[in-house]
């Protein structure tokens, strides 16, 4: 038996679903993956700390991220390397780690400070649940008759404290809002050629909308996808409260205000209606302060990385982006972005985040293509 092909720790565990050792996944496709996004922020939107882990099992590769928005700078920490059997159990890559402590309620979130630069982003948080983890609907996208994107996922909001140094500064974090994503399955990497079924199949729209909302004893969470025409492809609204059954609040219609002159919202409007007689709800949407995923963070488009694409074994990057001018950062405009958010419903006030990504043409919102923006004031 060759080395690679010994038993992996996960394996002397009762958690098989397929006849493989756990070093596998059951698939041969590229773009198998498996990978966590974890948010923080304070009431106010001063600091939004983004995060998050992903192993890669068919491309031998694991990495993770860290951003921090504050003011109009965002400090990112990246970090990638060779996927190994240990890295599968400890979920750790350069100066970036998350310690499970408790499945499904307690992690340990921490960034090593840098040696050679103080000022550097370092953390050490706690992330606590105070609601169950919430499925959100199966995700699949396919171009043609082939199946690009298949994805389970759940997500949870909670708490979070710890400290968290930056600039010679250490922030102390008191029951600030944290929310969270698990996903796995199939997710486009770079580096596949689209073939004739993407030539046959270009991308005309895509518009977005993923909001985990935390109020003080519910959680409440939106997600809608839409095609160029409008046409839903992902629908879900669903309320969570401890010792209540989940409550599903109709069919999401969002009103989005968008800053003149671009996509990116400053405002926007979620309706919902409450299953107990049909009542109207309208969750309102205040943005605090965002954070382009495609600047640091790894996700599409970004041009200095992204997430699964092999960097060498022990790579890390440390680089920090000027948000003063939208205009200085092109692609940004054509990723999706997560807003730290005020929420009211009801009465209530929440915290949380309101993604969003609308690209290429959107009927509903009046966007004939990817040239078109938000009408400026008259």
């Amino acid at each position: 038996m060759a080395q690679d092909d010994r038993p992996v720790a996960f394996d002397e565990y009762p958690v098989h679903q397929v006849p493989l050792s756990m070093k596998h996944v059951a698939t041969s496709d590229r773009n198998a993956y498996d990978r966590c996004i974890f948010h923080l922020f304070d009431p106010e939107g001063e600091f939004l700390l983004i995060l998050g882990l992903g192993v890669y099992p068919n491309l031998g590769v694991t990495d993770a991220y860290a951003t921090l928005r504050h003011g109009d700078t965002l400090h990112a920490v990246r970090a990638s390397d060779a996927l190994s059997d240990e890295t599968r159990t400890r979920m750790e890559v350069g100066p970036l780690r998350i310690l499970v402590e408790r499945p499904l309620k307690d992690f340990l979130l921490t960034c090593a400070a840098d040696p050679g630069d103080p000022d550097a982003l370092a953390y050490e948080i706690g992330w606590h649940a105070d609601f169950p983890a919430l499925w959100e609907p199966h995700h699949t996208q396919r171009r043609g008759a082939r199946l690009t994107l298949e994805g389970k996922r759940f997500v949870q909001a909670g708490r979070c404290d710890g400290r968290l140094r930056i600039g010679g500064r250490e922030i102390e974090l008191r029951g600030w809002t944290g929310t969270r994503d698990r996903s796995w399955g199939v997710r486009p990497v770079p580096g596949e050629e689209g073939g004739r079924l993407a030539a046959e199949h270009p991308a005309e729209g895509f518009h977005w909308v993923w909001a985990p909302v935390r109020f003080e004893d519910r959680f409440l969470m939106v997600v809608v996808q839409e095609d160029a025409d409008g046409y839903r492809t992902l629908n879900d609204a669903t309320l969570v409260r401890e010792g209540h059954r989940d409550r599903q609040l109709g069919w999401p219609r969002v009103d989005i205000g968008y800053r003149p002159g671009t996509r990116r919202p400053r405002s926007a409007v979620i309706h919902l209606t409450d299953p107990a007689g049909h009542k109207p709800l309208e969750l309102g949407v205040e943005v605090l302060t965002s954070s382009p995923l495609a600047l640091g963070a790894g996700y599409p488009p970004a041009d200095d990385w992204q997430h699964g694409t092999w960097q060498g074994r022990g790579w890390s990057d440390r680089r920090a982006y000027d948000l003063s001018d939208p205009a200085a950062h092109p692609r940004a405009a054509f990723g999706v972005t997560d807003h730290a958010a005020r929420f009211t419903l009801d009465g209530r006030v929440g915290h949380g985040i309101f993604e969003h990504g609308s690209f290429g043409r959107h009927d509903p919102s009046g966007f004939a293509g990817f040239d078109s923006v938000a009408p400026e004031r008259p």
